[in-house]
């Protein structure tokens, strides 16, 4: 039996499982729709980025029908499935489901819808968004780029998350920054710099939403700043250039649209972000939040303490440390427990009671589980989760077909085991005397 994840499995599962049908008010996005539907429309849209297995989004269903129906022909209401479409649902950041965004007078800016989850409360919130966008129609409001002083003029998205640099500003802002940059070199009497324009300034405003600010877009006009244009042998325009600290510059050559942009950004977002927390299983909520909240959780059960100190278990940990980090753009969850801290779920792995260190990788979705057949070191663990990621590797059911109970366990404090200490035995009232006596 084949271990189906991402795409693939996706496709075989969800064929049976949309939420929603031709019937109903809600309208169904995918990527060939959604870009005219939505993008190019001068409707407010609520759009429910949903997963068919989600049981929050399950829950969700009836009200967002029923706020649907009532909207319809004042504002559109739509959802798409992003499990099944996850290059859309990654284009607009989506972690967690239901997601639902507010597409308004800014479509390439979405809003977070925070509110209620009753029709009432989306009702509500829609309206309000509606009227925030009719004042604004009202009041002519129009972005720019935040110095606005070289004049690009041309139209587009609102400019305020590109920022401009110049010769004075440019090394106090890039060179040592811990953020990542990509920095256009632009003229402003250049066509195709003035086609970038609109899809760079789009792309920085999702860019900063989406990396809480940690890659940056910016603009040098190398007309007027021709030192910085001459330090980075600027010959053509645009340019495109991406500043890692620590790091010599290098070209981005990718796609000039924004959706290629902000994929190449999320890229470098991932390449810097740290590796995913490695958490022990000290409570039924540790497991669940971890494996409910990503696609694969991978589950180590590390022998006992008393069998390996404090050093050998920490270099388990370090194993999996590094694995976690190369594997990071996985947004995989990592978890780990003491042998016989949690035998129920050993059990229902297949691991119990033997061969420790273990590990297992666990589809919660499906209550399946791959076991690794290899050594518990880099090279096996690698193999094992290189033949996850594309979906090859053998697998059973989770024993029961659930999570079994999970004991709460205080968490390792770092240190050495001790061995259980026994009681002294007192023998100051015994005259061993009369013992060897009877005994004789």
């Amino acid at each position: 039996l084949l271990f189906l994840v991402g795409t693939v499995s996706c496709t075989l599962f969800l064929a049976v499982n949309g939420l929603y049908s031709a019937s109903d008010d809600v309208i169904e996005l995918t990527p060939t729709n959604f870009n005219k539907e939505v993008i190019q429309s001068d409707s407010l849209w609520l759009v429910e980025f949903y997963a068919p297995w989600c049981g929050h989004c399950q829950r969700l269903t009836p009200e967002w029908k029923k706020a649907a129906t009532a909207l319809k022909g004042v504002v559109k209401v739509g959802a798409v499935d992003a499990d099944k479409h996850q290059s859309l649902g990654g284009q607009y950041g989506v972690r967690g489901f239901p997601t639902i965004k507010i597409f308004g007078a800014n479509k390439n800016k979405a809003e977070d819808y925070q509110g209620g989850r009753t029709s009432d409360a989306i009702v509500d919130a829609a309206l309000s968004a509606l009227r925030s966008l009719v004042k604004e129609r009202l009041s002519g409001r129009s972005g720019g780029y935040s110095s606005g002083k070289q004049g690009r003029e041309s139209g587009g998205g609102n400019k305020k998350d590109v920022i401009e640099l110049t010769d004075d500003s440019f090394d106090k802002n890039v060179i040592n920054s811990d953020d990542v940059w990509m920095v256009e070199f632009y003229a402003p009497w250049c066509g195709h710099c003035k086609n970038l324009e609109p899809e760079w300034a789009a792309a920085a405003t999702e860019v900063k939403e989406q990396t809480k600010g940690k890659v940056k877009l910016a603009a040098v006009d190398a007309t007027v700043n021709q030192m910085l244009a001459s330090r980075y042998g600027i010959r053509g325009f645009p340019t495109i250039k991406i500043f890692q600290k620590g790091e010599d510059p290098v070209d981005y050559d990718g796609g000039r649209t924004r959706s290629d942009i902000v994929a190449r950004a999320l890229d470098l977002f991932s390449d810097n972000a740290p590796p995913p927390e490695l958490l022990e299983i000290i409570s039924e909520d540790v497991l669940k939040s971890t494996c409910d909240a990503h696609q694969l959780c991978i589950i180590s059960v590390l022998p006992h303490i008393l069998d390996t100190g404090a050093s050998g278990r920490n270099s388990y940990l370090d194993v999996m440390l590094k694995m976690a980090e190369k594997y990071k753009k996985k947004m995989w969850g990592w978890l780990w427990t003491e042998a016989g801290a949690q035998s129920d779920l050993e059990s229902s792995l297949g691991i119990g009671g033997f061969g420790y260190p273990a590990m297992a990788a666990v589809n919660a979705r499906k209550m399946k589980f791959a076991l690794l057949k290899g050594s518990f070191s880099e090279q096996g663990i690698n193999e094992f989760l290189r033949e996850l990621s594309v979906g090859r590797g053998s697998t059973a059911p989770v024993g029961g077909g659930a999570f079994p109970k999970i004991h709460s366990v205080e968490p390792w404090d770092g240190k050495d085991g001790e061995l259980p200490v026994e009681d002294d035995i007192d023998l100051s009232d015994v005259d061993l005397d009369d013992l060897d006596k009877d005994e004789l």
